[in-house]
């Protein structure tokens, strides 16, 4: 009898260590989601730029990937945890070269160990033709 009361009291123990303890989460924060190029010449096609962002939680952050809506577009994005409370970036490169001329809008795809697990980002912009010659 005692030793079933001890386990028990042992495993009740054991279960209220681990209810008390606060693992944390990671959690993405962006300034912007969004970026707009604006107008650029078909003569300069490849474009950048950055997101940043924030790992507002109180675990470390972990980016495992990174992915665009098209091949044309290039997410670079950092391989090791972010800290709680520190910044990171993502660059996004978008290349026009052998694409038609006019708007466009892409989004990237990003999935974490964060409280939200996926992230959108998007870029969008406008390729300018490039003036025919005669």
């Amino acid at each position: 009898m005692k030793k079933i009361l001890l386990t028990t009291l042992m495993m009740v123990l054991v279960f209220a260590g681990y209810a008390a303890t606060d693992n944390g989460q990671a959690e993405i924060t962006f300034e912007t989601t969004t970026h707009d190029f604006g107008s650029f010449p078909e003569s300069s096609p490849k474009v950048t730029c950055t997101f940043n962002f924030k790992n507002t939680g109180d675990a470390p952050l972990i980016i495992h990937q990174a992915i665009a809506s098209c091949g044309c577009t290039v997410p670079d994005f950092p391989k090791a945890p972010i800290k709680p409370g520190e910044s990171g970036k993502i660059t996004v490169t978008y290349n026009g070269a052998g694409k038609f001329p006019g708007h466009f809008k892409k989004s990237i795809t990003i999935r974490t160990n964060a409280k939200q697990e996926m992230a959108r980002l998007y870029i969008e912009g406008t390729m300018e033709a490039a003036a025919k010659s005669e």
